[in-house]
């Protein structure tokens, strides 16, 4: 079955409404137990952000790719905090993802602070393969991560603009 156009664009929004219903959920009054998100959640958010990372460096908007840069990180920490050994995944993530995207992470921080398109496509290619070598270490290679082919954001302008 061929996805169309229309659902493809309505992803952004619904990941958003993903994310603010899951920030919404805590422990209750009554003590309830805390909304502890799946680790294909945490997943699908960090699609989100890996994609308006790729297009806001691509963009040059160097601030919005440093903010990207710190969600992807708060994510990981969040998969590594909700799912430190997931499934039946031979390595525990909490030694996976650090493993695989510690390096990737600094090596954009460095690029962005540069300024330098070249050394950003670089590292978030280096990024893009951590990630799909984090896949193959868990048992997850087929979940194949690749470079945001086209802005399915539409409803956000990457391009920086002035204070």
């Amino acid at each position: 079955m061929a996805i169309r156009t229309s659902h493809v664009s309505a992803l952004p929004t619904c990941l958003a409404t993903l994310a603010l219903l899951a920030a919404g959920c805590g422990e209750s009054s009554t003590g309830a137990a805390a909304y502890r998100p799946g680790l294909g959640e945490i997943m699908a958010l960090q699609q989100m952000r890996h994609a308006k990372l790729w297009l806001a460096g691509d963009a040059s908007n160097w601030e919005l790719a440093a903010y990207e840069t710190d969600e992807l990180e708060e994510g990981f920490a969040d998969a590594m905090e909700f799912h430190p050994q997931h499934k039946s995944s031979p390595v525990p993530l909490t030694a996976a993802i650090p493993k695989f995207t510690a390096q990737p992470i600094a090596a954009l921080r460095e690029a962005i602070a540069a300024h330098d398109a070249a050394k950003f496509a670089g590292a978030f290619d280096g990024l893009t393969g951590g990630c799909n070598s984090c896949h193959s270490a868990t048992q997850f290679a087929f979940n194949v991560v690749v470079r945001p082919r086209a802005n399915t954001f539409t409803n956000q302008d990457f391009a920086a603009h002035g204070k």
